[in-house]
């Protein structure tokens, strides 16, 4: 007798991965969150908008990519969570935006309850560090589609932020200081050129040790994306930042060009940090030119912000405060011709 289990999915095993996973989901509530694991909907009091004269509801929706293929090969799940939240919380704190609340989507080939567990709780901690709940989630048994080994991820957050508390373009001068702040790695981006040069075409090994990592170049490639939420919420209520952007997919330049408005452009001069050895690897072995690697990687700045000039020592001093290291990296000016809205990376990495 044909069963569904019998057909690759087992309802024994997703139930018991929510078991595995509760207590971490509860790590991620906030006073807001009603109800418990298990529902058809997560719920939020949003009483608390009231407290706001025009509050705008801002959200974000990413994945992690293929960096789940490096958590696969090394079997290791608990860290790939910091990845899916920094991408989706870290897009909403650009605008001023505080994220309230997230869910998340996890499809398998096949449900192995410790491992579903283990992507939660990677989850639930890092929602727990950018101050979000985690109200409800899916995990998704797909027998055929995906390999018994594979999965993906993917999330979805909500925030809020004050209509005139809103970051962005409209604010932006010349004159302004664009503060860097480091990434922790690789973040989440770029992982199909990265695996394609290191792993395909350049023959590593992810259990390799590398001396400039001080680990195995698998332990590199996997480390969590780092989370600046809570701190440039921080800087957005204490300074003046005008505009903040989240260096992903498309790396520095073309991410800052999107808070840029066309009366301005901005100057970046890579003499102001040391290209981080994981990036002057990929850059070695592949034989990647330094403009490709800036538009697919991150290159050691994660996010930045556009700020008055006379604030900007305070805004390296409070992001180093909560352990993120920055720096000013470059400025605004008034555009000149069709240089509107662009940005231009000038100098040399400083020496390592």
């Amino acid at each position: 007798m044909s069963t569904y289990e019998a057909a690759g999915v087992s309802i024994e095993a997703a139930d018991r991965a929510i078991d595995l996973m509760k207590d971490w989901v509860e790590k991620a509530r906030r006073p807001e969150v009603l109800g418990g694991l298990g529902g058809f909907a997560g719920l939020f009091d949003a009483s608390a908008l009231k407290a706001y004269e025009r509050p705008l509801l801002a959200t974000s929706t990413d994945g992690v990519g293929t960096k789940v293929a490096i958590a696969q090969a090394l079997d290791k799940h608990d860290t790939i969570g910091f990845d899916l939240v920094g991408m989706v919380v870290d897009d909403l704190v650009v605008c001023g935006a505080e994220p309230l609340f997230m869910t998340d989507y996890i499809a398998t080939g096949r449900v192995v309850p410790e491992r579903i567990a283990a992507i939660v709780q990677g989850i639930a901690e890092a929602c727990a560090e950018a101050g979000c709940a985690l109200v409800g989630g899916e995990t998704a048994e797909h027998p055929g589609l995906l390999a018994p080994d594979e999965y993906d991820v993917a999330g979805a957050t909500t925030g809020v932020v004050e209509a005139s508390r809103l970051l962005g373009a409209d604010r932006v001068r010349p004159g302004d200081v664009v503060v860097a702040m480091a990434s922790s790695g690789l973040h989440s981006n770029g992982y199909s050129l990265v695996r394609h040069v290191l792993l395909a075409e350049g023959g590593r090994s992810l259990a390799e040790h590398v001396d400039d990592f001080g680990r195995s170049l698998g332990e590199e490639l996997l480390e969590p994306t780092r989370l600046y939420t809570l701190p440039c919420l921080e800087l957005a209520r204490s300074t003046g930042v005008h505009a903040m952007s989240h260096v992903t997919g498309g790396g520095l330049a073309a991410n800052l060009e999107r808070v840029l408005p066309a009366t301005v452009a901005a100057t970046v001069d890579r003499a102001t940090w040391a290209l981080p050895p994981v990036f002057e690897l990929v850059q070695r072995v592949g034989g990647v030119e330094l403009t490709e690697l800036e538009r697919t990687l991150n290159c050691g700045v994660g996010m930045v912000a556009l700020m008055p000039a006379d604030e900007a020592d305070a805004a390296v001093r409070l992001l180093g405060s909560h352990g993120i290291p920055a720096w000013p990296a470059g400025e605004v000016t008034a555009a000149a011709g069709d240089a509107g809205g662009r940005v231009t990376l000038v100098g040399q990495h400083a020496a390592s």
